[in-house]
């Protein structure tokens, strides 16, 4: 069996918690002896191809007005040009085409398809080659994947989305299989009459265990500070301008450490707001570095979250969590179990949260003492990778089983 898992992005290249946890299933199969290769955009032109731990990586140049992983962020006209025609990029389906009768593919496994656009699904279809979605977020009804706009999570789709989306929930009738990292993103799509002909699945994504929990101590007294911190994407719509607008109006000693990278003004604009010495911009720091010097997690996302890897990984290291009650966060964070949720539209609860927290050392310790085990099922990674590759296997045996029958396809 030969697996195509196409994605926007692929390492070095990370752009978020897609592209860790798409890397690690590569890899994880190309271990237990699947045939699986890659394919994903880069910066220069035509197509290449690397390797990256042994498994083949081509790199399409994108055909779009600009590389889309960039730490500068275009103007908004250059974006809705770019966006115009990521609707139906006609032009990347070569690229697909060329390394589909390459490789001679058995299966398409499609990540995010940012840059690519759902061109692709009719590229495999003509193929006749049976393909998997893997929703990771909202790209599919939203250009900006992430339906947040006016510094608020949109309900339902604007004019312009359903314009740039115009036709993508017709298409997905060809996917096979669909895959949703929690169970909100997936009901979001499938109530959206996206994938009527697919399976559906929710295979939650894994992160690798941690040798040692985290001991999270309380504090000795009121002089030591209690020690919050946030780790993840520096952008609007994953809430820090809230928290750190909370975090300056509590009335006790806190220090917070907010680690990450985004996009250049987006971040000297959050530096302006963090007018404390209490608050500390760390930049990249890894899970294992990071956890060990905080207290407490704050992951406090104005989004519908798809998943939270990051709450995730606080957990691992037995690190409560105060997470918005937001997308698939409440599928992680339980409310006095392993943290406390708040509500974004409710602003003064993220505040109340810390506050708790701090007033009640016993709570705390409570939390950070449960925290591993409520996500002890989510570092398994080979149960991750049987969920995977069983799927494929039925994915193939069902299309197998009805291959006198002709695909569905949608207008090429």
């Amino acid at each position: 069996m030969k697996i195509l898992f196409l994605n926007s992005l692929y390492a070095p290249h990370i752009g978020g918690g897609a592209e860790i946890v798409l890397q690690r299933t590569v890899e994880g199969l190309h271990q237990r002896g699947v045939d699986v290769c890659v394919l994903t955009t880069g910066p220069d032109a035509g197509l290449s191809h690397d390797y990256v731990k042994g498994v083949k990586v081509y790199r399409a140049g994108l055909l779009n007005t600009y590389w889309h992983f960039s730490e500068q962020r275009p103007s908004a006209l250059a974006r809705l040009g770019w966006h115009l025609r990521d609707k139906y990029n006609m032009g990347m389906r070569a690229y697909l085409r060329e390394v589909l009768e390459t490789e001679n593919v058995d299966l398409v496994v499609c990540h995010n398809l940012s840059g690519w656009s759902v061109a692709v699904w009719d590229e495999i279809s003509k193929a006749q080659i049976p393909m998997v979605q893997v929703l990771h977020d909202m790209y599919l009804m939203c250009p900006s994947s992430n339906m947040f706009k006016n510094n608020t999570s949109c309900k339902r789709p604007c004019t312009l989305c359903k314009h740039f989306r115009q036709g993508h929930a017709e298409r997905s009738a060809q996917v096979d299989a669909v895959v949703g990292v929690s169970e909100h993103l997936l009901a979001k799509l499938t109530s959206a009459r996206f994938f009527r002909n697919a399976s559906q699945q929710v295979i939650y994504s894994s992160t690798p265990k941690v040798d040692a929990a985290h001991p999270a101590l309380g504090r000795v007294d009121d002089s030591e500070p209690l020690r919050f911190g946030y780790l993840g994407t520096l952008s609007e719509p994953k809430g820090v301008s809230w928290l750190i607008e909370q975090f300056k109006r509590l009335p006790f000693n806190a220090t917070l450490q907010i680690a990450g990278r985004g996009q250049l003004d987006y971040e000297k604009q959050l530096k302006l707001e963090a007018d404390s010495e209490n608050i500390h911009f760390v930049g990249y720091q890894s899970p294992e570095a990071f956890y060990r010097q905080i207290d407490v997690a704050i992951v406090p996302s104005i989004w519908n979250e798809p998943f939270g890897l990051v709450a995730v990984e606080a957990c691992a290291h037995s690190v409560p969590v105060i997470a918005s009650a937001r997308g698939g966060l409440p599928e992680i964070i339980q409310d006095g179990v392993n943290g406390l949720l708040c509500d974004p539209d409710e602003p003064q609860t993220l505040g109340l949260a810390m506050l708790q927290l701090y007033r009640d050392p016993p709570l705390r310790q409570q939390l950070a003492e449960q925290a591993r085990a409520s996500v002890e099922h989510l570092l398994d990674n080979e149960r991750m990778l049987d969920s995977y590759q069983q799927l494929f296997l039925d994915v193939l045996q069902r299309r197998s089983a009805h291959h006198e029958i002709s695909p569905v396809t949608a207008p090429l």
